[in-house]
């Protein structure tokens, strides 16, 4: 063996060894180059999950927020809505006047309208009331005539100095002390709200008295509250002679709650009775 092939084995065995070295050196580097992209790639993997979290509970946390606006703008506008409806009715309309308030002769209806002449007892005589009762009160009326009961309006809109005359004509012929006990004195009758009427049927000879013992007012005391009309002057009451044809417009969520509870309009509290003026024509 010539020192020339030792040398040149020795310098393969030598290059060898170093490319081994080399070879172990680059796949440790590839590994760790592996275990860190996983490990970048689990943190990339974890942030966007968290980042993801983050923004669904931003849009729930946003859409509450939103909802609560919507419902505290939607208050806002339904109060709104209530003021404004507040502001077109009558106070008048729902407060107490037989010898508790006074109707001013100035007072009467902003507008006023014609019943039709079928809804009349007398045919030739013209009645009022105010427009939006209208509707209730032929409906009542309509409903009656398919129950097969006859029921007519004998009386509605009286203005102040009508009822002066109407009370001055009574006090003549029952006397002074018997009409105050069945007549209201000007100012002081429903009448004149434009809500109110007087029901009379056939066979009473055309005259308010025995409307009692019809079944036009047994009728009335099972319906009326269906259409917001209540009897203002029952047996016993405060005011006046027991009046079974005399009833008034109140709005059917107070007549109902009237006549669910056996109550009267005169024996609540006028503070109680304001509450349902929102729900008037309702």
């Amino acid at each position: 063996m010539t020192a020339g092939f030792v040398l040149t084995i020795a310098l393969v065995l030598a290059a060898s060894g170093y490319g081994y070295v080399q070879f172990t050196s680059l796949s440790k580097q590839v590994a760790d180059l592996a275990s860190t992209t996983e490990r970048l790639q689990g943190t990339l993997a974890d942030a966007t999950t968290t980042l993801g979290n983050a923004l669904k509970q931003e849009k729930q946390n946003l859409q509450a927020q939103l909802g609560d606006v919507k419902d505290e703008v939607g208050s806002i506008g339904g109060t709104v809505t209530d003021l404004q409806k507040l502001s077109k009715t009558d106070p008048e309309l729902l407060a107490k006047y037989s010898k508790v308030f006074f109707l001013s002769e100035n007072y009467a209806p902003v507008r006023l309208v014609d019943i039709p002449s079928q809804y009349s007892y007398f045919e030739d005589k013209q009645h009022q009331i105010i427009p939006e009762v209208l509707p209730y009160v032929k409906k009542l009326l309509d409903q009656a005539t398919e129950d097969t009961v006859a029921l007519y309006i004998q009386s509605a809109y009286r203005s102040f100095d009508a009822q002066e005359s109407l009370k001055g004509g009574y006090a003549v012929i029952y006397g002074a002390g018997t009409a105050n006990q069945f007549s209201a004195d000007q100012g002081y009758s429903e009448h004149q709200l434009g809500t109110t009427v007087d029901f009379i049927t056939t066979g009473t000879g055309g005259v308010l008295a025995g409307f009692q013992k019809t079944e036009a007012y047994e009728w009335l005391l099972e319906n009326a509250h269906r259409y917001g009309f209540v009897l203002s002057y029952p047996k016993d009451n405060g005011y006046y002679l027991f009046e079974p044809w005399h009833w008034r417009f109140v709005g059917v969520k107070l007549a109902t709650d009237l006549h669910k509870s056996g109550d009267h309009f005169y024996t609540m509290d006028q503070r109680t009775i304001d509450t349902y003026l929102i729900s008037l024509f309702d």
